[in-house]
């Protein structure tokens, strides 16, 4: 399957949650009313129902037939040595890497095993693209990306500090003031992107950063690229 643009994906989208909604024995019948009269719009749905069935089989095949995918190495990309697990989500694992060449610690976010083997390389590599020229003082830069061993990353600086998460499980509820600052800095950095056309599409309080009294937005574009790799 090729490459899906933004514009087509907001017409796609709807009629694919749609369709996932129904019974399998239901869907042909349902499309053949929602895409009537547009063949090539069917043929697309089609294609990524026909991709979500394989990784939703991908999802289900017991964790450990693919333990040796799993591993991640101890220098990824010939270049980023892994210290530790920073944390662990469901599409990603984030890991504290040294960074020899610059001589500076790094966040490395390796996606999992079932979303790398879905995702294509123009699509990853389109969507770290986008959201690489993404400079803003609350948007959370990419250094770099690439694939080893099977295993797709990217690197981001290593923030010192904790996320709006951690922030409202030890305390609860946020001052009025600190809640207003932090709500026009992210959308400062949603504005700004969704002006250079990249969309967030994950806005949560994980990935919202608090540093040096400052909010920073996490993950920018890396959403649309993992929910697109999701859908085929």
């Amino acid at each position: 399957m090729g490459h899906i643009s933004l514009e087509e994906w907001q017409s796609l989208e709807p009629l694919l949650d749609a369709a996932l909604d129904l019974d399998r024995s239901d869907r042909a019948a349902w499309l053949d009313a929602a895409c009537a009269g547009n063949p090539p719009l069917r043929q697309r749905v089609d294609e990524l129902l026909r991709a979500c069935d394989a990784s939703e089989r991908l999802l289900l095949t017991p964790a450990e037939s693919f333990a040796p995918l799993f591993r991640v190495p101890e220098v990824l990309g010939d270049r980023y040595r892994i210290i530790r697990e920073l944390g662990h989500g469901g599409m990603a694992t984030v890991y504290l890497a040294d960074d020899p060449k610059h001589r500076r610690q790094v966040a490395v976010k390796v996606l999992d095993v079932g979303i790398s083997a879905t995702m294509g390389d123009s699509r990853f590599r389109q969507e770290i693209e986008h959201a690489a020229q993404l400079q803003h003082p609350h948007i959370l830069p990419l250094f770099d990306s690439g694939e080893s061993d099977g295993l797709r990353y990217y690197v981001m600086p290593f923030v010192e500090g904790e996320s709006l998460r951690d922030r409202l499980l030890r305390e609860k509820q946020l001052p009025v003031e600190d809640a207003v600052r932090i709500a026009g800095e992210v959308a400062d950095a949603l504005d700004f992107a969704h002006r250079h056309g990249v969309v967030h599409r994950d806005i949560k309080p994980e990935n919202i950063l608090l540093h040096d009294g400052r909010s920073i937005v996490a993950d920018f574009g890396i959403a649309l690229a993992v929910r697109a790799a999701a859908s085929g």
